[in-house]
């Protein structure tokens, strides 16, 4: 579907990933067999081409990466390189990244998290540690493999953390909590490192907000924070004007990060990104976002205007999974929610109205 939707010119399978494509899906696309004993690139020089001379700006693509949608169908926001070149440099000052850092590659390549690990270590020259999926998976590992690789720059989700026992054990030199809001409690557990929230959607280059916690911090509310650097934050009403301080509103995003917008969706583009009427030639991302702001000027994430949710660090369209549902034979109509259980943890759960059919519940089978 992917490959279908950004129609690249050119493809780097093996041979999973050819068979797990098949060969209906290669048929449009030219293909760079990673495996074969003389590369396509064996006779080509050791230099990169002048990007000038190929016409190559700022404005060009880094990439394309797909994040849910509400119809079923993943979009795919398209993020440019000076978007990715502004999160950089703005990661450099203020995480205190330089050559002699290592940073853990935590996040999964088709999660926005992996561009600002990837451009935090190259943009300084650090090491970059890659650690193997069994310790993604346990926290007792991962924090085995943190202190045994010295990993000074982590970014973690906190529903990892807070299923650990000992979550300040995870911690690295600088720790930075994403994906989804942290609890107060963990974060005064983990007083050993310097703490940051950031906050961030995909269509705003991963991050927009940061928050460094103090090492005094004792109040119930986990801030976001204030916008990096080119950046620029509005609290807006429903007619798009701001917010009086202190009152909620939508939190619209603006400056360098803001995408180009969605892959072949115009209609959903022209929705969620708007000229801005504070910035002459600016655009804003509205994120559907909740926020608010602090009396010490740092903002507060108040949940979203819409369905979607975010569990364990991954944002998720309630309607994508009830339109996947519904596709089955047997189901008719399908709701999904997320529900907190008593430890605060979420979990997505869905009803749904059998089609005829299904038959009986008294039908044996």
């Amino acid at each position: 579907q992917v490959l279908g939707d950004a129609a690249p010119r050119l493809l780097l399978a093996d041979a999973a990933g050819r068979a797990a494509l098949g060969p209906e899906a290669l048929v449009d696309v030219s293909v760079v067999d990673l495996e074969t004993a003389t590369p396509a690139w064996a006779e080509l020089s050791a230099s990169d081409p002048e990007p000038r001379a190929l016409g190559l700006t700022a404005r060009h693509l880094a990439y394309v990466i797909y994040t849910s949608g509400s119809t079923g169908t993943p979009k795919g926001v398209m993020v440019e390189h000076h978007s990715l070149v502004n999160l950089g440099l703005a990661q450099l000052v203020l995480f205190g990244v330089c050559s002699n850092s290592r940073v853990v590659q935590f996040a999964s390549f088709g999660f926005d998290a992996s561009a600002w690990e990837l451009v935090m270590a190259f943009g300084a020259g650090a090491a970059l540690h890659l650690p193997a999926d069994e310790f993604r998976q346990a926290s007792n590992k991962l924090s085995d493999y943190l202190r045994r690789e010295a990993i000074t720059h982590a970014t973690l989700p906190p529903a990892l953390l807070q299923a650990s026992r000992e979550p300040g054990c995870l911690a690295s030199q600088v720790l930075i909590l994403a994906g989804e809001l942290p609890k107060a409690e963990l974060v005064r557990s983990l007083a050993s490192a310097s703490i940051v929230n950031a906050y961030g959607p995909t269509e705003a280059a991963v991050c927009a907000t940061v928050w460094s916690c103090p090492d005094d911090f004792d109040g119930p509310v986990v801030p976001i924070g204030r916008p990096i650097a080119n950046t620029r934050v509005y609290l807006l009403d429903g007619h798009g004007g701001p917010v009086p301080f202190g009152a909620v509103g939508e939190l619209c995003i603006g400056g360098a990060g803001v995408a180009r917008g969605y892959l072949n969706r115009p209609d959903l583009t022209a929705e969620r990104f708007i000229a801005s009427p504070f910035v002459e030639g600016d655009r804003l991302y509205r994120t559907g976002d909740l926020a608010r702001y602090l009396p010490d000027g740092n903002l507060e994430f108040l949940g979203r205007n819409d369905d979607q949710v975010k569990i364990r660090g991954f944002r998720i369209e309630p309607g994508e999974i009830a339109a996947r549902l519904c596709e089955h034979a047997w189901v008719r109509e399908a709701v999904v929610v997320a529900r907190q259980d008593r430890a605060g943890d979420k979990h997505l759960v869905a009803y749904v109205v059998c089609a005829p059919e299904a038959g009986s519940d008294d039908d044996d089978g």
